[in-house]
């Protein structure tokens, strides 16, 4: 899940799922450092219209290994670090900083 990587990787602060089956909800509480939020900007990368694919050498290093990319491999969803590390490549679904 995404927001599991976000909280691991620091740029959330908690993470909570509340509920079951149909009724279940995601709480998610923002990381601030001195007043400023600890993700200062998202894109996104694969759209339903176009989805973006690299291999392990092609995966995208975010502001010089500053920020991360979410990559969803055969694995599961991951940073690129980590998919580097396994030597997996998958589709790219979002960088941020």
């Amino acid at each position: 899940m995404v927001a599991q990587i976000l909280a691991k990787n620091g740029y959330v602060e908690k993470v909570t799922v509340t509920g079951r089956g149909k009724e279940r909800n995601l709480m998610v509480k923002l990381k601030y450092i001195k007043h400023m939020p600890a993700i200062t900007e998202v894109k996104r990368i694969s759209k339903p219209g176009r989805r973006v694919y690299r291999g392990t050498a092609e995966l995208p290093r975010v502001l010089q290994g500053q920020g991360i990319a979410i990559v969803s491999t055969s694995k599961g969803m991951m940073t690129d670090q980590q998919a580097r590390t396994q030597k997996l490549g998958g589709e790219v679904i979002a960088t941020m900083w």
